[in-house]
């Protein structure tokens, strides 16, 4: 019997000419004169929480496409994440946050030091009240998932070893009476966690 051949996966590039003005400014696009996008539904592509993308199960290598991709997501009042462009929207699943911080640099230091964040797609946010940075921990292994707003409620999962390195700069301050652990950036003070966290995190 004549094995079966196995179909391939769709091509993402394909996936992009589909959808109709895309790369052409997504939802900036969306406004007056416009057609409102028209929903179409599950396309079966998929961001795991390490920040690589999947289409139909195969992830996408091509770095320009994800970027493209990235350019026209959304996030809606339901936690629904979305590709839209001025025509059409496509549901995608998230794990976890759509994109991964994956390098810190630093510029002065203390209370008047500036944080800039580079993600997984380039984007390059500065930590502030505008890109705050939060961090929540698993509450049976107090493993921490701290994070950073990149925009329209899109976040970034902080890589570990930034983490790490946030984790190096950071200072005691007490906030309304709370010991918290933390950094300093444009100003405001951002808190990685309680010192007990802290501990837990670096045990």
């Amino acid at each position: 019997m004549a094995k079966r051949k196995k179909t391939p996966a769709p091509d993402p590039a394909a996936l992009a000419k589909a959808l109709s003005g895309y790369g052409t400014g997504g939802t900036s696009d969306i406004g007056v004169g416009r057609p409102v996008p028209v929903l179409r539904g599950d396309i079966d592509m998929r961001i795991a929480r390490d920040g690589t993308w999947f289409y139909h199960g195969s992830p996408i290598t091509r770095k320009p496409l994800v970027k493209l991709f990235s350019t026209v997501l959304v996030r809606d009042s339901d936690d629904e994440y979305y590709l839209v462009t001025p025509v059409e929207k496509c549901q995608i699943t998230v794990d976890d946050a759509p994109f991964v911080a994956v390098e810190l640099s630093v510029r002065g230091g203390g209370r008047n030091q500036s944080l800039t964040l580079r993600t997984n797609v380039d984007d390059r946010v500065t930590v502030s009240d505008s890109h705050p940075v939060r961090v929540t921990f698993d509450p049976e292994t107090a493993e921490p998932s701290p994070y950073v707003l990149v925009r329209d409620r899109l976040e970034a999962l902080i890589s570990r070893p930034v983490y790490y390195e946030l984790a190096d700069i950071g200072c005691e301050e007490e906030i309304e009476g709370d010991l918290l652990f933390g950094v300093w950036s444009e100003g405001g003070f951002f808190p990685l966690g309680r010192l007990g966290d802290k501990a837990a995190a670096d045990a």
